[in-house]
C-alpha cells in the first residue's frame, strides 16, 4: 500500500481547507436574500418612530455596506493566502542556493519586495472598495506646520482686535473689552505700553503707516489717536511648541482656570490722547487709516461711517446708507478706497479717489451679519459673515463672488496675507482655519491641552515680515497668540 508523504498530505489538507472555505463563501452569498428578508422582518417588528420606507432604505444601505466589507474581507484572505504561497516558494528556492548569510539576505530581499507589492495591492483594493460607499470630502492632506511661538497674556477681559505696527520698532497692539489697549514685544511677550484713555470697551486698534501713532475705537462713542514711544527688551529663547495643523483636543476645566492669569506687572501707562474724534451717536466699533495717514474712517452702531481729517480733527464726510449697525471698516493699502460692513447683510465700497465724486457700491451675497470685509493687494475684497461663509469678490465684477468658503461656525474679523494670499478665518467655535483665495482649505491651527484659544476667536492679523511670528490671533479667553505658519508652496498650488 503506498504511503502518502508528509509534504503531499499537507498540500492536500490545505487544498481541502481552501475548498471548504470557498463553499462557505458561496453559501453566504446564496443566503443574502434570505438574511435580508429576516432582518427586514425583525426591523418591522421593532418599535420606531421612523417611517417604514425610510427604515427600509436604511436597511438597504447597511446591507450594501456589509456586502462591500464582506467582499473586502474575502479579498484580504485571498491576498494573505497568496503571501503564504509566495513565502513557501521562496523558502524552497532558498534551500538550493549556496551560502548561508547570502542566502538569507537574498531571500529577505525577494520576500520584502513581493510583500510590498501585495501590500500595495491590498491598499488599492481597500480604497477602491470603500470609495463606493463613502463620500469623498474636499480636504487637503497637508503637511503644514503650525507652531505656537508666544502667548500675550495681561488683559482682564476679552480681546476684540489686534494689529501690527508698520514702522520700527515692530510691536503687537491689542484692543480689549477691559477699556484698554496694549502694546507688546512680539519676541518676549512683555507689555510695553498700556493705553487707558477710553471710558468704554476698546473695539479696534490700527497703527499709522509711517509714524508712531495708534488709532483706537471705543464703546464710549469716540475714536482716539495717541502717540507712543516704546523700547524693545532683549529677545528671549523661543520654546519649541510645534504641532501639525488640524490637531484638535478639548480643554479641561483645569485648563480653563489656568488661563485666568494676572495682568502684566510694571507696564507703563498712557492716559491722554493727542486727538479725540467725537461725532458718532453710538458705539464706534472700528476705525482705520486711509492711505497716507492724513485721514481716518470710523464705523459706528449709529449706522454711519465718518471720515475725519487727522490734523484738524474735523469731520469731512458722513457715509450713510446702511440699514443697520456697522460692524467693521477697512481701507485699501494703496488707494483711497473704504469698505464698510453691517448687520444688514451687506458691505459697501466707498471710492474717494476722485475728490469731486464719492461713489458707492453695495455688495449683496450674505444672508446674515457681515462681520468684516478686507482688501487684498490685488483687486479683491474678502468678506466674512455670521452665515458661516467667506466670499471672495472681484472689484471689477461685483455681481457675484468668485469663490465661496463654507464653514461650520460664524466667522469674525478675517485677514489676508500679502505675499501668499492666504485667508485666516477666526471662528466662534475657537478654531482658526486657513484657506487660499480659491476656497481650498490649507490648514487649521492646532488646539490641545497646551495651546490654542479657549473661547471665541475674534480677530486675526498677518505679519509676514516678522521672522518669528507671521500670524496672530486673539479671542475672548483674554489672550493673543503668535503663530509661525509654514505652508509648502506645493500645497498652495493644489
Amino acid at each position: 500500500m503506498p504511503v502518502e508523504s508528509g509534504s503531499s498530505a499537507a498540500a492536500r489538507q490545505a487544498k481541502q481547507k481552501r475548498k471548504s472555505h470557498s463553499l462557505s463563501i458561496r453559501r453566504t452569498n446564496s443566503t443574502e436574500q434570505d438574511r435580508a428578508g429576516m432582518q427586514r422582518d425583525m426591523l418591522e417588528g421593532q418599535d420606531s418612530k421612523l417611517p417604514l420606507s425610510l427604515r427600509n432604505n436604511l436597511l438597504d444601505l447597511f446591507g450594501q455596506i456589509e456586502r462591500e466589507f464582506e467582499n473586502l474581507y474575502i479579498e484580504n484572505i485571498e491576498l494573505r493566502r497568496e503571501i503564504e504561497t509566495l513565502n513557501e516558494r521562496l523558502a524552497g528556492e532558498g534551500q538550493t542556493i549556496d551560502g548561508g548569510d547570502l542566502t538569507k539576505g537574498a531571500l529577505k530581499a525577494k520576500a520584502s519586495h513581493s510583500t510590498s507589492q501585495l501590500s500595495q495591492k491590498l491598499k488599492t483594493t481597500y480604497k477602491a472598495s470603500t470609495s463606493k460607499i463613502v463620500s469623498s470630502f474636499k480636504a487637503t492632506t497637508s503637511r503644514a506646520v503650525c507652531q505656537l511661538v508666544k502667548e500675550y497674556v495681561g488683559h482682564r477681559d476679552g480681546i476684540w482686535d489686534l494689529s501690527i505696527t508698520r514702522t520700527q520698532p515692530v510691536v503687537l497692539g491689542t484692543a480689549s473689552a477691559d477699556h484698554s489697549a496694549m502694546l507688546w514685544s512680539i519676541e518676549t511677550g512683555k507689555c510695553l505700553l498700556k493705553y487707558i484713555g477710553h471710558a468704554g470697551s476698546v473695539n479696534s486698534i490700527k497703527f499709522h503707516p509711517t509714524e508712531q501713532m495708534a488709532l483706537t475705537a471705543s464703546g464710549d462713542q469716540t475714536a482716539h489717536i495717541w502717540r507712543y514711544m516704546v523700547q524693545l527688551p532683549a529677545p528671549q529663547p523661543v520654546a519649541d511648541i510645534s504641532a501639525p495643523c488640524d490637531e484638535d483636543v478639548e480643554f479641561s476645566d483645569k485648563d480653563e482656570a489656568d488661563g485666568d492669569g494676572e495682568g502684566p506687572s510694571e507696564c507703563p501707562t498712557l492716559r491722554v490722547a493727542s486727538t479725540t474724534l467725537k461725532s458718532h451717536q453710538g458705539v464706534v466699533i472700528a476705525a482705520d487709516w486711509l492711505v497716507g495717514g492724513k485721514q481716518v474712517v470710523t464705523a459706528s452702531w449709529d449706522r454711519a461711517a465718518n471720515l475725519y481729517d487727522v490734523e484738524t480733527s474735523e469731520l469731512v464726510h458722513t457715509l450713510t446708507g446702511h440699514d443697520q449697525e456697522l460692524t467693521h471698516c477697512c481701507t485699501h493699502p494703496t488707494q483711497r478706497l473704504v469698505v464698510t460692513s453691517s448687520r444688514d447683510t451687506t458691505f459697501r465700497l466707498w471710492d474717494f479717489r476722485d475728490p469731486s465724486i464719492h461713489s458707492v457700491n453695495v455688495f449683496q451675497g450674505h444672508t446674515d451679519t457681515v462681520t468684516s470685509a478686507v482688501f487684498t493687494v490685488g483687486d479683491n475684497v474678502v468678506s466674512g459673515s455670521d452665515d458661516r461663509t467667506v466670499k471672495v469678490w472681484d472689484l471689477k465684477n461685483m455681481r457675484s463672488p468668485i469663490a465661496t468658503i463654507r464653514t461650520d461656525s460664524a466667522v469674525n474679523r478675517i485677514s489676508v496675507s500679502v505675499n501668499q494670499r492666504i485667508i485666516a478665518l477666526p471662528h466662534d467655535n475657537r478654531q482658526v482655519r486657513l484657506f487660499d483665495m480659491s476656497g481650498v482649505r490649507l490648514a487649521r491651527l492646532p488646539r490641545s491641552n497646551r495651546q490654542g484659544h479657549r473661547r471665541m476667536v475674534c480677530c486675526s492679523v498677518w505679519s509676514e515680515e516678522n521672522p518669528t511670528c507671521n500670524l496672530f490671533s486673539c479671542g475672548f479667553d483674554r489672550q493673543a497668540i503668535g503663530w509661525n505658519i509654514n505652508i509648502p508652496a506645493l500645497l498652495q498650488e493644489k
